[in-house]
């Protein structure tokens, strides 16, 4: 493998804007792993290395959840060193879908306040 290919071979394979299609966002949505990371990297305001999110589940469990997320187009991931960063496609997915996203945030924000617990306990 030389340099020029090494990147490459590491690259993560996303939906271009377009092809983000709104039920595949709404059930990468519907889990509340899922939901953790998404406010995780929401709260956060920048890119995370996945590490960083801490999930109550298997290390193979938590990199599905990434992954469901990153190809229904709610996160972008890229390799930075040895870490995997993942931030919100929040441009994307406001101009795709207005509202949706902070209309998920506050709607879980109040669900964490009225059951008690965080957006992973829910």
């Amino acid at each position: 493998m030389t340099p020029q290919t090494a990147p490459a071979a590491r690259a993560l394979e996303h939906p271009e804007r377009a092809a983000i299609r709104l039920e595949g966002v709404l059930h990468a949505l519907s889990d509340p792993m899922r939901l953790h990371v998404v406010h995780t990297l929401a709260v956060a305001g920048a890119e995370l290395a996945c590490s960083e999110v801490e999930l109550p589940v298997s290390k193979s469990t938590t990199t599905h959840h990434f992954r469901v997320l990153r190809e229904a187009g709610v996160i972008r991931q890229c390799y930075r060193g040895t870490s995997k960063m993942s931030g919100l496609r929040r441009e994307d997915l406001d101009a795709l879908f207005p509202g949706l996203l902070d209309t998920v945030l506050t709607a879980l924000d109040g669900q964490c306040r009225r059951l008690g617990g965080g957006p992973a306990h829910h």
